[in-house]
């Protein structure tokens, strides 16, 4: 055999022996890689991941309705901590402080969640939300100016268009004087008014079409706010990109089968769709409502 035969031999053996080389580290990095994934999937299936909601109702009727979500999403591999307050003022740290995960909450809460925590709206219902300003209905109001100086009840400080957006409304559109009562929730908002100890009460419709019919037949509305976007439910961005497509694709698809409509809608999400906060919500910055915002 020449020597040039057995030098072509030699790179021979050296080019297979690269290219085995290679291929292993080739699959080795695969196995690695499938391997650090699985145990990123694995962890996450075991997380148990922090869900606060805004109390617009009472605690029971707020756990009431959104059990059946937490469920959906454990069915789903996703454990969540369902987190209910009695008070909505005593909810915001919950997002101003980067506590909970998942936040359903109102559309200017939403604005201080991106500017303090960075989060991140994931769906919205399709129907706007509308601020509702209700009297009694047998009662002598007819109309906003008659309520000057009177007392009015709002949920809270920041809810917001059933108290934030009606507040700076009623000060700024109408230059009218009031007495503003914060009294936790929705509810105790509406039975003040029936109640004989505020002349008004703002909520918002979603809510007002949740109480008996009773309560409904009882109050009237003499002001409406104009529409804007809903409550969005929002992920801090800690969350990985692929626990909030699950989470969404979960609620989706529970709105979408006849069976399950009716649990979104006791969440006021019968219609849900992707959020987006530039379309959304950033145009709240420019009602330039921060005066009227109370931080505990």
């Amino acid at each position: 055999m020449s020597q040039d035969s057995n030098n072509l031999n030699a790179q021979r053996r050296q080019w297979l022996a690269s290219a085995l080389v290679g291929a292993g580290q080739l699959i080795y990095s695969a196995n690695a890689l499938a391997a650090t994934q699985t145990n990123a999937t694995s962890q996450t299936a075991s997380k148990t991941w922090r869900l606060a909601v805004v109390p617009q109702l009472t605690a029971v009727e707020m756990t009431r309705n959104w059990t059946p979500i937490v469920s959906a999403l454990a069915q789903a591999g996703l454990n969540m901590e369902l987190v209910i307050y009695p008070s909505i003022s005593k909810f915001e740290p919950e997002f101003l402080k980067g506590h909970a995960d998942f936040v359903f909450l109102n559309p200017y809460h939403m604005v201080m969640a991106k500017r303090t925590q960075r989060y991140e709206p994931l769906l919205r219902d399709a129907r706007p939300l509308e601020g509702l300003l209700v009297v009694k209905a047998d009662g002598p109001v007819q109309a906003i100016e008659q309520l000057k100086d009177h007392r009015l009840s709002f949920p809270a400080p920041n809810a917001f268009a059933a108290s934030l957006y009606i507040r700076s409304m009623l000060e700024r559109k109408h230059h009218l004087a009031f007495d503003a009562h914060y009294a936790g929730t929705h509810r105790n908002a509406i039975r003040q008014v029936l109640a004989g100890d505020s002349a008004a009460a703002g909520v918002v419709r979603t809510t007002l079409e949740q109480e008996p019919p009773e309560v409904r037949q009882a109050v009237r509305v003499i002001y409406t706010t104009p529409p804007l976007s809903p409550h969005p439910l929002a992920a801090h961005p800690r969350v990985p990109a692929s626990v909030r497509q699950q989470v969404s694709q979960v609620l989706l698809a529970l709105a979408d089968k006849p069976e399950t409509t009716a649990l979104m809608g006791a969440i006021q999400m019968p219609s849900p769709q992707a959020a987006i906060y530039a379309k959304d919500y950033a145009p709240l910055e420019q009602l330039k409502i921060e005066k009227f915002v109370v931080v505990e």
